[in-house]
């Protein structure tokens, strides 16, 4: 039996365009000779559809073309995620689930058993849990079918699990000849190896193929790197897609053979990938198709331009450098040549005239240099770049990374201003690190962005390392507190108390400014937005006194 993998990139709430993606990808499936194809978790509604879900329409309307689904089904069985309703008088009113459509009729439905209720995913909130398993008959060969997490509660893998059911306990030892599973699995750095290890992991027990097929793309805050694939029975990959990238491939599991196509081959590569597509993904689903960012000559913007320059295409960037009478010469002459090498668009716009209008008009030209002044810069710069956002349309690209939003070293309504935040979950050793790839071939980041010390350049002589500790040190610090839930005491054993205080302190002091900040890119296990859901006012103590 030939299988596709059909690995998608869907829009949430868009039935009709992925429907049509789908119908597309079955005909192409067709052509290919397959007898089933495989697509995404919740691939009708796109995931996460989140509140839509409360609509009554928007759930008949999945249904309704779930149906038109059925109708292309002739000679091939689908199988696809959609919403179903539960018709029970209690529980929650939803299943998500998958459905097995062949020669135009729905003949299985399967309900998805563990809802994951962590970081991002908000499952529980509207989908009742299915009860049991399934196993379904296609062209005489039989499959065990499952959604997503429905496979993640293994004992073998995790010190501590979730749920007290483990649907892969309960794949039956004979008479299997495959495993499906669908899902809408969130990309994270190296997250792809933590699958192939719990899936080959579960094809060795069962001694069963696993076929694996996520969905690609960007949607919202959330990236998906699809990296679908086809396990054998001795836990080899015999069939992958590629990551970051729509692609439909065939597994024999008669044969044991299929496509193997490659991923990244360096983190560095995977989070440039993943930034690109939530770019991509977010400007093109949106609406936007330019997108503008302010040139400081720092690395942050010159890294946050090359990722635009790769998702949008060199004609719809642009770049404005606005220095003030404390930018370095650098400032100008570094974003200049990033643009040029880049070969976006590049604008100057000086606003050391600006500054001195505000500060006469407010303060009678006494200027105390304080952090208000510093402010100040920072927010002329925000109305410059916003008013080129409403007078010709494009996105405004935020460029501050993890690591200065994690201690407020940023300005509201200022630097922190835009629709989009491209490197908010990227802490700034990872930043210097995708410049360095960038320039693996010849020189997009201009050598000098690279090696100059990082300042924000409001005041004279100003460095990031007068505030800071040194980003090794923040960034591990951050990594600590902020991903992993460790204590001021736990850290401390590694860093000097009086340092490690003070970092969390300004964490906790300025989560009122992230929570107005621009929605960002998830490349983390744990990333400012709707997966930590940190009290802006609270009591506790993190000091370790």
């Amino acid at each position: 039996m030939k299988i596709a993998l059909a690995q998608i990139n869907t829009k949430v709430g868009d039935l009709k365009g992925n429907t049509g993606l789908i119908i597309r990808n079955i005909n192409l499936a067709k052509e290919k000779g397959a007898e089933l194809v495989i697509f995404p978790e919740l691939s009708i509604t796109g995931y996460p559809p989140r509140d839509l879900l409360d609509f009554e329409c928007f759930v008949d309307d999945n249904l309704v073309y779930l149906d038109k689904i059925r109708q292309h089904s002739t000679g091939i069985a689908v199988v696809c995620g959609f919403v179903d309703k539960n018709p029970s008088s209690y529980g929650k009113k939803l299943y998500n689930a998958a459905a097995l459509v062949q020669n135009g009729e729905i003949t299985d439905k399967y309900y998805k058993r563990l809802l994951p209720f962590y970081d991002v995913f908000d499952e529980t909130r509207y989908f009742e849990p299915g009860k049991d398993n399934l196993t379904v008959e296609i062209n005489n060969k039989k499959f065990f079918l499952t959604i997503c997490e429905d496979l993640w509660n293994d004992k073998d893998y995790w010190k501590r699990q979730l749920y007290q059911v483990n649907p892969a306990d309960e794949i039956p030892k004979t008479g299997i000849d495959g495993i499906i599973n669908i899902s809408a699995s969130p990309y994270l750095l190296d997250k792809e190896k933590e699958r192939f290890c719990i899936f080959k992991n579960i094809a060795l027990n069962s001694g069963i193929p696993v076929i694996y097929v996520n969905q690609t793309g960007g949607n919202d805050d959330l990236l998906f790197d699809g990296a679908s694939f086809a396990i054998d029975a001795e836990g080899e990959i015999k069939g992958l897609c590629g990551d970051f990238q729509e692609e439909l491939i065939i597994y024999d599991i008669k044969n044991n053979s299929g496509e193997v196509h490659c991923l990244s081959n360096s983190q560095e590569e995977s989070v440039f990938k993943s930034l690109v597509t939530g770019v991509r993904d977010y400007c093109g689903k949106i609406g936007f198709k330019k997108v503008l960012i302010g040139l400081s000559g720092g690395i942050d913007s010159a890294v946050t331009a090359a990722v635009a320059t790769a998702a949008m295409g060199k004609e719809n960037v642009l770049g404005i450098t606005m220095p003030s009478i404390y930018s370095s010469e650098g400032s100008v002459s570094d974003s200049e040549k990033l643009a040029k090498n880049l070969g976006i668009e590049f604008l100057e716009i000086p606003i050391a005239g600006i500054f001195d209008a505000y500060i006469n008009k407010i303060q009678n030209s006494e200027k105390f240099m304080d952090i208000a002044e510093e402010n100040l810069q920072a927010r002329i710069r925000a109305n410059i770049l916003m008013m080129h956002s409403n007078r010709y349309g494009y996105l405004l690209l935020t460029t501050g990374n993890k690591s200065e939003l994690s201690v407020g070293y940023c300005t509201l309504y200022g630097d922190m201003s835009g629709g989009l935040s491209v490197l908010s979950d990227v802490p700034k050793v990872m930043v210097y690190k995708l410049a360095k790839f960038l320039n693996k071939d010849k020189e997009i980041i201009p050598d000098n962005t690279i090696t100059k010390p990082p300042s924000a350049e409001l005041r004279p002589d100003q460095k990031d390392m007068d505030s800071l500790p040194p980003y090794e040190v923040l960034d591990d610090v951050l990594k600590q507190f902020v991903e992993n839930n460790r204590s001021v005491k736990e850290i401390s054993q590694k860093y000097p108390k009086e340092l490690v205080q003070d970092i969390v302190k300004k964490i906790n002091s300025c989560e009122y400014k992230r929570r107005q900040a621009a929605l960002g890119l998830k490349v983390t296990t744990k990333a400012f937005g709707t997966g930590r859901r940190f009290p802006i006012v609270q009591g506790y103590n993190f000091q370790g006194d």
